[in-house]
């Protein structure tokens, strides 16, 4: 509400030198680049919201928090006017977008006895009712500093860190029980150091829901291995030699295989075959993880990696199972490239 009311104070609201011509233009140049900038974002982040929701929701408050600053501060920058306002509609829309794609997540986290529909619906009326709520009280808030800029000021930014307190130790509390990149790396570094499996309650402490960037400081704590594998590597991106070598290892280590794995700079990339399944997708990613483990020990990658596959995979996924995780498939980003692969004694090939 205190957003809203400085947004439209510097419209021109109440005064009579504003024209609806110009109000309704700037609402309309604020409406587009809002439109734009959730296609954009889908475009580029779409297939990044599955596989790392707790962090998307996260960022969508954030981002929200981001708009209504812009708004907020658009009266006080009239020649920039149209364009700080637009920068606010972008980041709604980033909200918008990323919100939704979450919710869809999260809610299939929750409906545990298959009732998506029933959770969506009561999840939603709860929305409600908290947005009755705020509006309320918003209105109220912004009668009481209407004219006081500086308890305007001190009312939102208030607000706003408490907002992102309360949504950051929500999706902390927050125990997902689906196998994405992160966790993974987690589960299968410390199944190799213990053989043992953590439950998604001791994963959901250990994992980041703030981007890598904006945690770095805490990256020295725990290396994160899955930052080393990239996954669905496109075949036409590798030089001759490179494809010369994983045309071997095509023939040799991953005969049976529906990936190929080879190591690329201190890093894993794996080719994944056209014909390969969600299966096969999770367990390319945890070969790649394993391998990606004994690069810095100067081991031999593929012989010791399947080897380790070969005697413990089946052991890890059946203890994952037990301690209550979904191994039917890895929330990753859509595998866009894929290749087929001819192993034979006189015609072999890649492509």
């Amino acid at each position: 509400m205190l957003s809203t009311q400085a947004l439209l104070g510097a419209i021109g609201v109440g005064e009579k030198s504003a024209t609806v011509i110009g109000a309704t233009f700037q609402w309309f140049l604020r409406d587009l680049t809002g439109m734009l900038g959730g296609i954009l974002f889908t475009f580029y982040q779409g297939s990044n919201l599955d596989s790392n929701a707790k962090m998307w929701r996260l960022v969508a408050d954030l981002m929200n928090d981001l708009g209504m600053l812009m708004d907020l501060l658009s009266p006080l920058f009239p020649s920039a006017f149209v364009f700080v306002v637009c920068l606010g509609s972008i980041s709604r829309s980033f909200t918008g977008v990323a919100s939704g794609a979450t919710r869809a997540a999260l809610t299939q986290h929750f409906a545990l006895q298959s009732n998506a529909a029933d959770i969506s619906a009561k999840e939603g009326s709860q929305e409600t009712v908290a947005t009755m709520v705020g509006m309320a009280l918003g209105m109220l808030l912004a009668r009481i500093t209407m004219g006081h800029p500086l308890a305007i000021w001190f009312s939102f930014l208030s607000l706003t860190m408490f907002h992102m307190y309360a949504n950051y130790m929500a999706v902390r509390c927050l125990a997902l029980n689906s196998l994405n990149p992160e966790r993974c790396s987690i589960l299968l570094q410390h199944f190799m150091r213990t053989g043992q499996v953590l439950s998604p309650e001791q994963v959901s402490k250990m994992e980041h829901i703030l981007p890598v960037w904006a945690s770095s400081w805490s990256l020295k704590k725990t290396e994160l291995i899955h930052v080393r594998v990239s996954l669905g590597v496109r075949v036409s991106s590798l030089n001759h030699l490179e494809l010369r070598d994983l045309l071997h290892f095509a023939g040799s280590h991953y005969k049976k295989a529906k990936y190929l794995l080879m190591e690329r700079k201190g890093n894993i990339c794996i080719v994944m075959h056209k014909d390969s399944t969600a299966t096969d997708v999770l367990q390319s990613f945890l070969h790649a993880n394993a391998m990606a483990n004994l690069i810095d020990k100067h081991r031999i990658l593929h012989s010791e990696s399947q080897t380790w596959m070969d005697k413990h995979y089946e052991e890890f996924i059946q203890k994952l199972k037990v301690s209550g995780w979904k191994t039917e498939r890895l929330l990753s980003p859509t595998i866009v490239w894929k290749a087929n692969w001819i192993c034979g004694s006189s015609d072999e090939k890649i492509d």
